[in-house]
């Protein structure tokens, strides 16, 4: 026991840099996948035909094609065609925001779809366009709604992160392995990753639960 836990110490500097990246890759393909969703969800309830099947065809493709075999695609097949090396980080970071903004765009589209058609209709007739109408009256109503799901879409694509050490990424999980090719311990070493991602993802979840009570109380209150 003694030695697990000096182990770990001498493992600890090489971990929480693996998983620094880890939430550096997480935090901005979020952020990139929050702002692709909202234009692939708002296209899937357009009434441009043309924007719809532009929406759903991304979103069919993408949801299809799994993350490993599409960061592998990035990074391999994308870089050997434009003969250019991809750096690791922005390879993961792509192919994250791509995976992750076809579940964003439906999260978008359930979100907006929730609020009452009466709404919609009510801003149009005071003479505001499809954008404003957009901006103005639906999106902040809707994006209430969502929060829980892109708090839940933030976990899934944090643990995500793990599948891209197949294109070299520096994360947590890559590290690791770079670890026991050194030490030949994977029992020991595998439990400290596993135990940095149940303590990351437990607090986001914990987190989550406690703002899904909130938003309940108070939509609860406003019907009171």
């Amino acid at each position: 026991m003694i030695h697990y836990f000096q182990l770990f110490q001498e493992c600890l500097p090489s971990l929480l840099n693996g998983l620094s990246v880890t939430i550096i890759m997480a935090v901005f393909s979020i952020f990139l996948a929050f702002i692709l969703g909202v234009i692939l969800g708002i296209f899937s309830i357009s009434d441009f035909k043309v924007l719809r099947v532009i929406s759903n065809t991304y979103i069919y493709i993408v949801r299809g094609i799994p993350l490993m075999i599409l960061g592998l695609f990035l990074y391999f097949g994308v870089g050997a065609v434009l003969d250019i090396r991809f750096n690791p980080l922005v390879a993961a970071i792509i192919a994250l925001t791509i995976n992750a903004s076809a579940y964003m765009a439906e999260i978008f589209r359930g979100g907006i779809q929730a609020i009452d058609i009466g709404q919609t209709e009510a801003a149009r007739s005071l003479g505001l366009g499809y954008l404003k109408t957009m901006h103005k009256v639906i999106l902040p109503q809707a994006i209430k709604i969502m929060i829980p799901a892109f708090l839940n879409q933030f976990i899934t694509t944090l643990k995500d992160t793990s599948i891209l050490s197949v294109i070299s990424v520096r994360e947590l999980t890559l590290n690791g392995q770079i670890i026991i090719a050194r030490n030949y311990l994977p029992f020991e070493v595998y439990s400290y990753v596993a135990a940095m991602y149940l303590v990351i993802i437990t607090m986001l979840s914990l987190i989550t639960k406690k703002v899904e009570r909130r938003l309940s109380y108070d939509n609860k209150g406003k019907r009171d």
